[in-house]
């Protein structure tokens, strides 16, 4: 059997001894006295509770609900750092500059820099890699991040989705217990009363398979292939056709898994 070339970068990864370098992110640096405060009045996780140089994934969202940024916060003295990947659609000081108002907070858009340290879902950012970590590709990361089915904004989900689409809505990316943030109602509104109209779960695949096919499921189109990994792939789909028998368009069988893992 072929050796799998990621396959020391993904056991890292799975076991917290990774070392993944942030070279082309981009890091918005919220600074003043009002800057935990105010971040942590408009993204999803509780920043207030992050120790120095611990890192939680948070999202912005719209006060509808809807994803707007994707990141990885860490807290350091007197600054957040607010991490997201290169294709992120736009900075996250763009989108959260007209909260400012009179809030004593300065933000900076920059490259980042550095390393982010750890695997699974417990992270904090470092200067340079720790002895006995494994320097991660970018390759080996998505390869990995496919595998276990963790859903990424703009990628598996867009500007139309809400956290439940993906199993986001639960901590840490979404504090149940602290104040308000922006879109909360919504997540209340769909955690309590229903589901989401779509849902972003991955797959296994019996054949050959791009990003982009169309799924369907009988002569019915219900969604997109969104990301791919060898026989791995992140599907969305309505929520009606979850449990269905699904194919891509070209008739290459896919079993998808519901809830998500990531």
């Amino acid at each position: 059997m072929e050796r799998d070339p990621f396959g020391d970068q993904i056991d890292a990864l799975d076991d917290g001894r990774a070392a993944v370098p942030t070279s082309g992110w981009t890091v918005t640096r919220v600074t003043g006295d009002d800057a935990v405060r105010w971040l942590n009045d408009l993204v999803t996780a509780d920043l207030e509770r992050l120790e120095p140089g611990e890192v939680v994934r948070s999202l912005l969202l719209s006060p509808t609900g809807r994803i707007r940024a994707d990141l990885l916060v860490a807290r350091e003295p007197g600054t957040i750092r607010a991490l997201q990947a290169p294709d992120r659609p736009r900075p996250l000081a763009e989108l959260v500059a007209p909260y400012v108002l009179s809030s004593d907070v300065v933000l900076e858009t920059a490259e980042a820099d550095g390393v982010l340290v750890g695997g699974g879902r417990a992270w904090r950012l470092a200067t340079e890699a720790p002895p006995g970590h494994v320097t991660v590709a970018p390759e080996a990361f998505e390869a990995w991040r496919v595998r276990r089915g963790v859903a990424r904004f703009p990628i598996d989900l867009d500007e139309e989705s809400l956290p439940a689409e993906a199993g986001l809505d639960r901590e840490p990316v979404i504090d149940r217990s602290k104040g308000c943030y922006l879109g909360q109602e919504s997540v209340a509104k769909v955690r309590n009363l229903g589901h989401p109209t779509r849902v972003v779960v991955p797959a296994i695949l019996d054949g050959a398979a791009s990003a982009g096919d169309r799924i369907r499921s009988g002569t019915e189109e219900v969604g997109v292939l969104t990301s791919l990994h060898g026989a791995n792939a992140i599907v969305r789909i309505r929520w009606a056709a979850r449990d269905d028998s699904l194919e891509t368009v070209r008739g290459t069988p896919l079993v998808a898994s519901y809830p998500p893992s990531g």
